[in-house]
C-alpha cells in the first residue's frame, strides 16, 4: 500500500508539472500581458562595465562583527538549549497550496516565458495579509553539495513586516519541508538581534529582499533601518519563544516572538567598512506603505563610491570557494547604473558560512561590474564550465502599469532577454520581479517569488527562452 501510494504521488507530481508546463499558466499569465501595453519600452543594457580600479572596490569593503560567544550563551541559557533547523521543519503546521488551489489573481503575476513548472501559494491566512509580504527564496540546493539538510529538501523564504507608522519593521523566515513536492508543509521563525549582552533581543528591522544559506549559515540583506549591510544567523541556533503575544523580546513569565514560536537570532554582520546603510532609507521605510518600502530597498544606490547595502543576494557555487553574489539597484527611471559585485565565502572549516576576511576583519570585493538595467530586485551569477564566461541573470521589478518584469542575462560581450507576447514592450515576461533569484544545481532549476506564489522554472528553460 505505501508503495502504490508513492506512485500515485509521483504520477500526480509528473501531471502537475506537465500541466505547468504547458499552456495553463503560460495563457493564464498571457492574457495579464495585454495589461502592459502603456509600459515603457526597455533598452538594450549592453555588456556589463567591469568596476576594475582598486578605489571602486575599496568602496565595496565589509567589516565583520561577530556577536560576542557570551553573549549568545547568556540568551541560549535563559531560553533554553537551541534546536536547529531540522526540528523546526518538524513542528511545520502550515501547509502550501499546488497551483490547481492558487487563485487566477495569485497565478497573473507568473512569468509567461519560460514558463513555471512548479508554482505554489502561501495558506490563505498568509496570502490574505498584507502586512506582510514575501521577498527572498533560498534552498538547500545553497546549503549543501548534495542539495540535502538532515536528509530533507528545505526551501527558506523571507518576509518583511513594514511598519505601522511606529516604524517596527520586522523579518521572518519560513522554513519551508519540500520533501514531497505535491505537499510543502512550512512554519516560521522570527528574526532577531541579540541586545543588552544577550540579555533580551529586538527585531530585525530588514526589508529582507534578498537572502543565503551556505553550510548551516544564513545571510540576510539589511536594507531597512539597520546600519549593517549584512546579518548572519546560525540554523544550529533556533531558539523557543516561550509566551505568545505580539511583543518580541523579554516579557513577564518568558520570552515572545510576535506570535510565533521560533526564534533565530543573528551571530554576525557585515558593516560597510566606509558609511553606512541606514541614512537614505529612514524617511521611507517609516510609511510602511508598499510603494516606500521599494524605494526604501532602493535608495542605498547613489553612485559608484557609495557604501555597499546589497538589495539582492545569491549564492554562486561554480566559483571555487564559492561565493556570495550582490546587488544594489539604482531606482528605476533614475538613470543611474547598478553595480554587482562578489564576496568570496572563507574556506576555513572554523568559519563555514561566513565570508573570507583577513585577520582585521575585513572582507575585500573579488569583482565588480556596473549595468544599465534598473530596478533590479534578483540577481545570478553562473559560470559555464571551469574556464568559461560568467554569466549574470537580472530580474527587473514590473512597472505601476504591468504584471510582469523582465529577465536579463549579461555578460562582457553583450545582453539577451526574453520576448513574448504583443504590448509595446514584449520584453515583460518575467514574474512580477519582486523576489529574489536562487538556482538549486541539484535539480537545475531557478526559483523565485511572483507576488505571493513560489515558483520554479528549468534552468535550460531560461537560457532558450534568452535571447
Amino acid at each position: 500500500m505505501r508503495q502504490r501510494g508513492r506512485h500515485r504521488r509521483r504520477a500526480r507530481g509528473r501531471a502537475l508539472r506537465a500541466a505547468l508546463a504547458g499552456a495553463g499558466l503560460a495563457l493564464t499569465a498571457a492574457a495579464t500581458l495585454i495589461s502592459t501595453s502603456q509600459a515603457t519600452v526597455t533598452d538594450d543594457p549592453g555588456a556589463l562595465e567591469p568596476l576594475a580600479a582598486s578605489a571602486r572596490l575599496d568602496g565595496l569593503r565589509l567589516t565583520e562583527q561577530p556577536v560576542p560567544e557570551r553573549s549568545l550563551d547568556r540568551l541560549a541559557a535563559a531560553m533554553g538549549r537551541p534546536v536547529d533547523a531540522g526540528t523546526v521543519l518538524a513542528g511545520a503546521d502550515r501547509t502550501l497550496r499546488d497551483a490547481d488551489g492558487c487563485t487566477a489573481d495569485e497565478k497573473k503575476a507568473l512569468p509567461v516565458e519560460p514558463a513555471a513548472t512548479r508554482a505554489y501559494c502561501w495558506n490563505a491566512a498568509d496570502s490574505a495579509t498584507r502586512e506582510w509580504r514575501p521577498e527572498s527564496v533560498t534552498t538547500s540546493g545553497d546549503a549543501a553539495d548534495d542539495g540535502l539538510w538532515g536528509g530533507h529538501r528545505v526551501i527558506l523564504s523571507g518576509w518583511t513586516r513594514h511598519g505601522d507608522g511606529a516604524g517596527r519593521d520586522l523579518a521572518r523566515v519560513a522554513f519551508v519541508n519540500a520533501d514531497d513536492p505535491d505537499r510543502l508543509a512550512y512554519t516560521w521563525a522570527l528574526l532577531v538581534v541579540p541586545v543588552d549582552g544577550g540579555r533580551d533581543y529586538r527585531g530585525l528591522a530588514s526589508h529582507v529582499s534578498g537572502m543565503v544559506w551556505y553550510g548551516d549559515k544564513l545571510l540576510v540583506t539589511a536594507s531597512g533601518g539597520e546600519r549593517d549591510a549584512l546579518y548572519v544567523y546560525d540554523l544550529r541556533r533556533v531558539q523557543r519563544a516561550t509566551v505568545a503575544g505580539d511583543a518580541v523580546g523579554r516579557v513577564p513569565g518568558g520570552w515572545s516572538a510576535h506570535g510565533y514560536r521560533w526564534v533565530l537570532p543573528a551571530v554576525a554582520s557585515y558593516r560597510p567598512a566606509q558609511g553606512s546603510c541606514t541614512p537614505a532609507q529612514e524617511s521611507a521605510a517609516a510609511t510602511g506603505s508598499e510603494d516606500a518600502a521599494e524605494s526604501a530597498d532602493f535608495a542605498s544606490a547613489s553612485g559608484t563610491n557609495a557604501a555597499p547595502c546589497p538589495n539582492s543576494l545569491s549564492l554562486d557555487r561554480s566559483s571555487a570557494p564559492g561565493s556570495l553574489v550582490a546587488g544594489e539597484a539604482a531606482p528605476r527611471g533614475s538613470e543611474r547604473p547598478t553595480r554587482l559585485w562578489r564576496y568570496s565565502f572563507s574556506a576555513d572549516p572554523a568559519r563555514a558560512g561566513l565570508l573570507a576576511a583577513d585577520s582585521a576583519g575585513t572582507v575585500n570585493a573579488q569583482e565588480a561590474y556596473e549595468t544599465k538595467v534598473d530596478g533590479v530586485r534578483g540577481v545570478l551569477s553562473r559560470r559555464t564550465g571551469p574556464y568559461g564566461r560568467t554569466s549574470w541573470y537580472l530580474s527587473r521589478a514590473a512597472g505601476p502599469d504591468s504584471a510582469h518584469g523582465t529577465l536579463w542575462r549579461q555578460d562582457l560581450r553583450g545582453a539577451g532577454t526574453t520576448e513574448c507576447g504583443s504590448s509595446y514592450d514584449t520584453h515583460r515576461c518575467w514574474g512580477d520581479g519582486t523576489g529574489s533569484l536562487s538556482y538549486w544545481p541539484q535539480t537545475d532549476e531557478v526559483w523565485s517569488l511572483s507576488g505571493r506564489t513560489l515558483f520554479a522554472v528549468p534552468r535550460p528553460s531560461v537560457e532558450r527562452a534568452l535571447r
